[in-house]
Parts: structure tokens; C-alpha cells; sequence
């Protein structure tokens, strides 16, 4: 676990400003941690907002050398390469930032602690954090969280990469200044380097995945509102992270995340979208199973509307919600009230 008062350096050589570079966005979005750099040497002598939408002022350098001149303690690989395998270009770069001293914390399925730990040149002070290492083995589901009486809110989307954790997250933030008791269960390298605990769902194996969603699941019992962060999408031929997190949640609601405009996926990109309507129903009818079991409810649609100004953006949210007849919102444009409302019931 990454202690927050570490000053970081995030790596994202070559990815700054684009969407595979989601794990960085999330660390400064949502991360504790003071950010001391960015580096990505395409991008060098600018600023994170000078490349991307977000509106954050960090520099952004060209090296490990540069980032440990500017106090970094601990290099955060903020890049999420398809495949989720680390790139033989960056063991160097690694390498070097352990050898001056860094600590490392790793969101690829390679064990890098396995890895590079003799490069280590501290080992009081340092460490190699792979975040998609499991922590234990799960029993095998059981739909034993059917039984908690609490809301349990399973993100599910249309695509990959839409921001099913932030618009959980953003929700899960709003919910809890309600003094609602609740708890975020992060699932991927992202939401556990954020929060510092969780499950890397797409390292269990297949027949344990779901009881690893369980586990979490039900140590959360006591909150009176559980998010599940989401992953992948049933409509991707790649992905198969949606079940085992129906199954092991036991879900009883969804909010379903789109990005607005999309007709198709971003890759493989002959994929259709279909009706909104109608992959709500879907996600829903496969969560219950024909009535043998539990069939969540879908409270509202969390659009990515980044691209759009503000009025195509609130065009788009009025479209979308007259054609499903749920409420709809950009919770990183306009706040997370109006799901965090209609997922508590509140007019």
C-alpha cells in the first residue's frame, strides 16, 4: 500500500493525453498522493491541462532523472498497455528509477517485485507494489450476498475505458457526504491504486473470480450502500469481467456507463452499440438468471460526455433520457447528485 504522504511521479512515456493513459488519469484525479511530475517525453516542458482535459498543473518532464531531481519518491506506472504486459522499453526506465532510489508501484499483470526486487537499492525504504497480485485465494461463489439487506450498485457500461470507475467513485463520493454508510470495492490496478485496497479481478482465475467479488462483498456488509466497480462490458468479445462481478455481488442495482456519440466500440470498432434500452434489459435479465437470481434494478446512466461543450453535452443527456426514461448525468461535468438520488430513492 502506497502511504500518502509519498511524493510521486507518474510514467506515462507516450500516453499523456491519451486513453490508454487511465490509470495516471485516476492517481490525479482521485490519488492522495502529492504529484511532484508527469513524464512523458513527447509532451515535455508542458503541463498536464496543456495536453488533456484535465485541469491539473503538474509538470510534465522527460525523465527518471529529472522526476528524482524533482523529489519523487515513488514511480507510479500510469499507462494501461492493452494486454495489461509491461513494454520491454520500460525496464530500463524502471531499473534506474529503483537504482536512485524509488520505490515502485505496478498496475501490470507482470510481477515486477519478482522481477526487479535485487534491483532494490534499499530495501528498508523501498518496495515494488504490484497491485494485481492477489492477496489470497477465494472460496468458490455462492450467492451468499443475496442475503445482505443492503444496496449493492454494480457499474456496468457499454464499452472498456468509459470511466465506469469514476463515475462510481464520483457517485460513491457524493453518497457518503449524504452520511450514507457506504464502500467502494475497487476490481482493477486503477481503483486499487487510488484507494489502497481491493481485488485485481482479472488476475484470479476464472472459477475463483466471483468468489473473490463475493468476499469482497460481503466484508463491506455493514455499509448501507456497496459500489462495485465495473469492468469491461458484455458487449466486448474480449471481456469476460462482467459476470463474475454480477455473480459475486449479487447486485440489486446498476448504473449503466456510456460514452455519449458512440455508436460502435472504440476497438474492435465493427461492434455495435445497440439501443441503450435494450443492453439495459440485457445486463439485467443476465444478472437474474430468469428469476433464479437476484435481479437488480437499473437506477441511471452515467454519460461520458468529454468532447461535447455544455450544450450539445446537455442535448445529449436529454436524448438519452427520453429514450430510456431514466435519469441521466455527466457526474464529472455536472456533480453526481441526480444518480446518487435515484439510487437512494430520493425525489
Amino acid at each position: 500500500m502506497l502511504e500518502k504522504d509519498r511524493k510521486i511521479a507518474i510514467y506515462m512515456e507516450a500516453s499523456l493525453g491519451r486513453d490508454d493513459g487511465k490509470l495516471g488519469y485516476g492517481v490525479m484525479r482521485y490519488g492522495s498522493n502529492p504529484i511532484v511530475c508527469v513524464i512523458d517525453s513527447m509532451q515535455a516542458g508542458k503541463t498536464v491541462s496543456d495536453v488533456c482535459t484535465l485541469p491539473f498543473d503538474h509538470p510534465v518532464v522527460d525523465s527518471i532523472e529529472a522526476a528524482c531531481a524533482m523529489g519523487a519518491e515513488v514511480l507510479v506506472l500510469g499507462t494501461a498497455p492493452s494486454g495489461g504486459f509491461t513494454p520491454q522499453s520500460w525496464y530500463p526506465h524502471m531499473q534506474q528509477a529503483l537504482q536512485l532510489g524509488m520505490s515502485l508501484v505496478n498496475g501490470m499483470h507482470t510481477l515486477l517485485a519478482d522481477e526487479l526486487g535485487e534491483t532494490i537499492s534499499d530495501p528498508q525504504s523501498q518496495f515494488i507494489w504490484d497491485t494485481r497480485k492477489p492477496g489470497f485465494t477465494p472460496q468458490i461463489a455462492r450467492a451468499r450476498a443475496a442475503a445482505l439487506d443492503n444496496l449493492r450498485v454494480l457499474m456496468v457500461g457499454t464499452d472498456m475505458a468509459i470511466g465506469k470507475m469514476t463515475a462510481g467513485l464520483e457517485i460513491y463520493r457524493w453518497i457518503t457526504e449524504q452520511n450514507v454508510t457506504s464502500s467502494f470495492i475497487a476490481t482493477g490496478q486503477v481503483g486499487i491504486t487510488i484507494t489502497g485496497s481491493g481485488i485485481p479481478l482479472d488476475a484470479f482465475i476464472v472459477d475463483q473470480a466471483c468468489g473473490a467479488v463475493e468476499s469482497a462483498v460481503l466484508e463491506a456488509a455493514d455499509s448501507d450502500v456497496v459500489f462495485i466497480e465495473g469492468q469491461g462490458s458484455l458487449l466486448h468479445p474480449g471481456s469476460t469481467a462482467t459476470l463474475p462481478l454480477m455473480r459475486g455481488s449479487c447486485a440489486n442495482r446498476l448504473i449503466m456507463c456510456h460514452r455519449a456519440g458512440k455508436t460502435h466500440l472504440q476497438n474492435p470498432s465493427h461492434i455495435k452499440v445497440p439501443p441503450l434500452k435494450d443492453f439495459i434489459k440485457l445486463n439485467e435479465d443476465l444478472a437474474g438468471a430468469c428469476g433464479s437470481l437476484t435481479r437488480p434494478e437499473t437506477t441511471g446512466i452515467a454519460l461520458n460526455t468529454a468532447g461535447f461543450d455544455d450544450a450539445q453535452a446537455d442535448q445529449e443527456i436529454k436524448r438519452i433520457e427520453d429514450e430510456t426514461g431514466l435519469p441521466v448525468e455527466d457526474v464529472v461535468r455536472n456533480g453526481a447528485a441526480k444518480l446518487g438520488r435515484a439510487i437512494l430513492g430520493l425525489s
